[in-house]
């Protein structure tokens, strides 16, 4: 539970700071500081001490708990009690793995959600609310352009796109007094476009605009955006963190580092009851209730608690486990992935490759400054000929299987023209380089050989 609970709903942490939670005891391994990324992905965010000892983090299956008496029932629904009381905007499993990713991505506190597309809906939508202006590049996924080009205008949110996020002159002509913040992927999907995420935060500071940056692909292990600059970072967890394709879920780690009153965002500024004490006559802010982790707390109070895309304890548990082996899976995935991509570059057929690690690839600096363990195990490659010749590659398949996902241990393969971005207009699809042509690969722990050997027969076998 949180250290650090004045002015929370009821049962709501204010803030799950891994630093004061993992104090732990002197002999927990929380309890040393300095620990390696591997380490951390193991013990941190969980004291065992403070669950019976348990190893494993327990499974909280429960949708309440109890609050005892009046008077700590009280404490809790104001926060000046911490502890949990309702599962819909915290519970301990998930609390857990909320703590683990804060720390593993450098950040001052977490949201954990059902689903990617929640943490990246609720990110966009508690930065601009109140009709602010978003920045974003075409080549995103197709979910999120989805949302930002036809839906989120719905609600008063608009957002301006651009060619290459890159560009930092053309993203900062875009910039105006409504706009609110960025949105980017560090490794785009299906493309793997990197993006030059300090040149982009630097420039957007001098603003006073915010940075939200997409690090599925990577994950915190091969990179962690708020190193460079970023100001907020999601996952979708159902991808390289989980790892092993059984659990959905989401997450929004806060930076502790953007000033939120900065004039632009007046919804962290303005009292509200939801954090203050009207009974005692004690009226604050986001801001003032939740200081430097104030946008993880309105996520959570405000979105979560009111919209509940609420993850379940038991898909918490199944992303701690996976998370305990993500250093070793992804060093794995990633060194296949490489190699798969340098083979393909030379099979007939295949005219074009796009996999940032290449020395082909014009990303190939940014993937050296950026990622010098590698950009992760997702890539895509075009075929000639038209989209009978990609329908033979996905049904033939053996080794691969034909699953619209991303950052499993089994090795996948899909279309994405008609799958992962069907609902994207043609111009932002044309943008991401998807069209009837391109196949997109998550490489798993298969051995390489046999990767290399089915692609070889159903790229062969569809001409």
């Amino acid at each position: 539970m949180s250290s650090d609970t004045e002015n929370g709903l009821a049962g709501c942490p204010k803030s799950n700071d891994s630093q004061a939670y993992d104090a732990g005891t002197a002999d927990s391994p929380s309890a040393q500081p300095q620990l390696a990324f591997e380490t951390r992905a193991v013990h941190a965010g969980y004291n065992p001490y403070e669950h019976n000892g348990s190893v494993s983090i327990p499974i909280y299956q429960s949708a309440a708990f109890a609050m005892h008496d009046a008077v700590r029932g009280d404490g809790l629904s104001s926060g000046e009690i911490e502890g949990f009381s309702y599962s819909r905007c915290a519970n301990p499993t998930v609390d857990a793995l909320e703590r683990r990713l804060a720390d593993l991505e450098g950040g001052v506190s977490a949201v954990a959600l059902a689903s990617g597309m929640a943490a990246v809906s609720f990110a966009l939508l508690c930065a601009a609310e109140g009709g602010g202006r978003l920045i974003a590049p075409k080549d995103l996924y197709g979910a999120s352009v989805d949302a930002m080009e036809s839906f989120f205008p719905q609600f008063g949110i608009h957002t301006d796109f651009v060619e290459d996020i890159n560009d930092i002159a053309e993203v900062e002509s875009k910039i105006t007094p409504d706009t609110r913040a960025v949105f980017a992927e560090s490794v785009a999907n299906p493309s793997t476009n990197i993006t030059d995420i300090k040149a982009l935060a630097d420039m957007l500071h001098r603003h006073g605009v915010a940075l939200i940056v997409d690090n599925t692909v990577p994950t915190p292990y091969l990179f962690r955006p708020i190193e460079f600059g970023a100001d907020v970072v999601v996952h979708s967890t159902t991808k390289g963190i989980s790892g092993h394709g059984d659990a959905l879920g989401g997450v929004v780690v806060d930076s502790g580092n953007f000033d939120w009153t900065n004039g632009r965002f007046p919804q962290f500024t303005q009292k509200e009851l939801v954090v203050s004490d009207e009974r005692k006559g004690i009226w604050k802010s986001f801001a003032e209730a939740y200081g430097n982790a104030a946008f993880a707390g309105r996520v959570r109070i405000k979105y979560l608690h009111n919209l509940g895309a609420v993850m379940s304890p038991t898909n918490a548990y199944l992303q701690l486990i996976g998370l305990e082996t993500l250093p070793q899976r992804f060093r794995r995935e990633t060194d296949t992935a490489l190699e798969i991509a340098r083979h393909l570059e030379t099979v007939p057929h295949v005219t074009q490759v796009n996999y940032s690690g290449l020395d082909s690839s014009a990303d190939k600096p940014l993937a050296d400054r950026y990622f010098p363990h590698g950009i992760g195990p997702v890539l895509s490659f075009r075929l000639e000929g038209d989209e009978s010749h990609i329908n033979r590659v996905v049904n033939a398949v053996r080794v691969f299987s034909y699953v619209p996902n991303i950052g499993d241990t089994h090795s996948l393969i899909v279309n994405p023209a008609r799958i992962t971005h069907r609902e994207v207009p043609g111009d932002y699809r044309r943008a991401a380089g998807v069209d009837d042509h391109l196949l997109r690969l998550s490489i798993g722990l298969e051995k390489p050989s046999d990767l290399i050997a089915d692609l070889d027969r159903v790229i062969a076998g569809a001409y």
